[in-house]
């Protein structure tokens, strides 16, 4: 395996990936970007429904608050 879950080694196993492993700059950049964008579209989701007024179907919006707490964790 490429990478280390420990604190000591977290660091330098991705240096290592992005440096020694092929393609692994560009699969840690799109990973970041990727989920930067995903909650980019969350947030969008959650304008468009204060917009339409989606909110005043409490338990359909209860659940989406929920959703999206439970995506941020």
């Amino acid at each position: 395996t490429h990478y280390a879950a420990d604190t000591s080694l977290a660091f330098s196993s991705v240096s290592h990936m992005c440096r020694d492993v092929q393609f692994g700059w560009l699969i840690r950049n799109l990973h970041a970007n990727g989920a930067s964008l995903f909650f980019i579209c969350i947030y969008l989701h959650i304008g468009r429904g204060f917009y339409y007024g989606s909110y005043l179907n409490k338990e359909t919006w209860n659940v989406g608050v929920i959703l999206l707490l439970l995506l941020m964790a």
